[in-house]
């Protein structure tokens, strides 16, 4: 399949909680995000060289997961020929909405398992006031150094029944590329490692082992360096929340990773991808066996049950909408 980069990048999610107040200090003065705007509903985050006015909405809900993710096209040409694609591929259609606090105009659609999607190009570039103004002028915004203080949005993961359906909505609705899969012994797809650009991914889906829908894995920023992410474990550490896995390096992708789950459970991962691009026109997928995954992650550190069993929100509870 030819590359289509009608799609410049992963622009933002969108996440539910239901402990609203707690989930906002934990992103502002934990995770260390910068709140950009708010309203009566939602609070509008950012880390700090995001050039976006946000990457994260965080938004008060009576349950939890995400509530849809944001890509930014090209263009406005280019906007106009993914929507043309979305029309015409089959999956469903939401339609234009007028934007909020952060973009202009987008479409919006849905994939198989009820995750909400949204594509625009109209953006709303962050203007730091004074004391978040950076000294080197390239920069988004200064460096703060509160909390664990990620770089950037890195990717989502989200959980779908049929990893190849999602597979196959992906490439036809964004255009995307498969860098890494997972092929498991009963000829499923176990994951597939997404990337519109040159990233190694900016979204990935793995298989729903919850019998849940439209659920969230895990959102992950991205950290300049890996003893920025060991730095974090100890922030984490003395505030009280639930560190999952890590420490670690990854085996696909090679990404060093922490996991935690903010107050609300949504999983939020900090990563530190190091200089990995995909450089070559014609990468072809790397494919993981089932036995290669059950050897664990890079070092040998097998994955914990609660990675393949744990999303949002929980199956037993009332989805958003």
């Amino acid at each position: 399949m030819e590359s289509c980069f009608d799609v410049a990048h992963l622009a933002h999610v969108e996440i539910y909680s239901d402990k609203f107040d707690e989930s906002l200090d934990f992103f502002l003065n934990v995770y260390g995000l910068t709140l950009a705007g708010k309203d009566d509903t939602s609070a509008y985050l950012r880390a700090w060289d995001d050039y976006e006015f946000h990457t994260l909405k965080l938004t008060r809900h009576t349950s939890t997961g995400v509530a849809h993710v944001a890509y930014r096209a090209s263009s406005p040409d280019a906007l106009e020929r993914r929507v043309k694609a979305i029309e015409q591929s089959g999956y469903e259609v939401i339609g234009w909405i007028d934007g909020d606090a952060g973009h202009g105009r987008a479409f919006r659609f849905r994939d198989p398992f009820g995750h909400v999607f949204e594509i625009y190009y109209d953006t709303v570039w962050y203007e730091p006031p004074e004391q978040e103004k950076p000294k080197l002028k390239n920069l988004a915004q200064r460096y703060h150094g509160r909390g664990c203080h990620p770089r950037r949005l890195d990717h989502v993961n989200l959980l779908a029944s049929d990893v190849n359906e999602f597979r196959r909505f992906m490439e036809t609705c964004l255009g995307s590329r498969v860098t890494e899969m997972i092929q498991l012994d009963n000829g499923r797809i176990g994951g597939c490692w997404f990337t519109i650009n040159n990233k190694g991914y900016d979204l990935a889906c793995t298989e729903e082992h919850g019998r849940g829908d439209g659920r969230l894995h895990h959102v992950t920023y991205a950290t300049d360096t890996r003893e920025e992410i060991l730095r974090a474990a100890d922030i984490f550490l003395e505030n009280g929340v639930h560190i999952e896995t890590g420490p670690h390096k990854h085996a696909i992708q090679g990404t060093f990773f922490l996991y935690v789950w903010e107050p609300s459970g949504n999983r939020v991962e900090l990563a530190n991808a190091g200089a990995r691009l995909i450089l070559a026109p014609d990468w072809k997928p790397i494919v993981w066996t089932e036995t290669e995954r059950k050897k664990g992650q890079a070092w040998g550190l097998k994955t914990i049950e609660t990675f393949h069993t744990h999303g949002t929100p929980p199956v037993d509870a009332k989805q958003g909408g």
